[in-house]
Parts: C-alpha cells; structure tokens; sequence
C-alpha cells in the first residue's frame, strides 16, 4: 500500500474540504481551489480528516493514490499559509522594478521585459535584485517561476541571469590564456 496515499490528512480550523463524487474543493480563509481526483480513487472526509483511498492493486490506481492525496494536502496548506518562491537577479544592470501588479525587468536586452501575473498570483519586488512570486496554487507559483527564470537562464561563466534563491549555478573555468 502506498504510505503517502494512506496517511489521512487533518483538516485545520478554518478550512473546509468538500468531496463530491471525483470533486474535491478546498475553501479557507486565503481563497478556495478546486481539484477532480482521477477515476478509481475515492476521497471521503471523516471526523476532521481526510481519507485517499483506491480500490485495487492495479499499476495506474497504485500511482495516482499518493498523488491525489499530495495535491489535497498542498490544496489544504495553500489556502492556509500560501506558497512563495523567492528569485534572485545577477549580473550589472540586470534588475527589476514593480509596475502596478506587473514586473518589469531589465536583463541585458535591448529591451524591458514585462512580466504579468496570472490571476491568484502575487509578483513583489523587495529590492533591484530580488523577487517573490506568491499564491494560494503551488503548482502555478511555481510555473511563473520557472518562466520568469526562463527569461534569461544564470549562465556558466559568470553566473549572470535569474535565478531562485538559494540555487547553486556550477561555474566553468572559461578560456585559459597563455
């Protein structure tokens, strides 16, 4: 049996998880977020927790168990604390300036780069070089994450570029002179 999927989760105070047939809705005091669980696992909620569970052994149920039960219980923490990732910018010149809701960036090319957060998702800038995307959604504070990385990627030699925080570029040594 799988021991992620088994485990139940714990429904907090002031978080109420709905289950309704393969729908599962989360609403807490941050906002609310929606997930259709697969076809032949079931969701129950029983005396403040709530319960994964599959029907047989078969290779595609045995998968999907933990999985449903991870993407509840990242539901159930989004709508509580919320998710942050923090970006850091390097290079000279490279820097980032809040405009409105948006974020514009200055990275090296001829021109800026405008970044808009999709719905539920919160770009602040702290300081010229440092950046927090931040939501109720993991899987989406993550993904204008990667793409606001993807921008312009640290490159090897000098490590310049966009980068999350705490990310270890590994340098290369470069041309050697004679």
């Amino acid at each position: 049996m799988s021991r992620i999927g088994r485990l139940p989760i714990p429904i907090p105070a002031g978080v109420t998880v709905v289950a309704d047939g393969q729908a599962v809705s989360v609403k807490g005091p941050k906002g609310e977020l929606a997930l259709v669980v697969s076809n032949p696992i079931t969701v129950s909620i029983e005396d403040g927790h709530v319960l994964v569970t599959r029907p047989n052994d078969e290779r595609q149920s045995r998968s999907l168990h933990g999985l449903t039960r991870t993407l509840i219980n990242n539901q159930i923490i989004g709508v509580t604390v919320g998710y942050t990732k923090g970006l850091e910018i390097v290079g000279t010149g490279y820097r980032a300036a809040q405009k409105g809701t948006s974020v514009e960036f200055a990275l090296g090319f001829s021109h800026p780069v405008v970044v808009e957060p999709p719905v539920g998702i919160v770009l602040t800038v702290e300081s010229v070089n440092k950046l927090t995307v931040s939501g109720i959604d993991k899987q989406a504070v993550g993904e204008v994450a990667a793409n606001i990385r993807k921008i312009r990627k640290p490159e090897p030699y000098k490590g310049k570029g966009v980068r999350y925080a705490g990310e270890i570029v590994r340098r290369k040594a470069g041309k050697s002179g004679k």
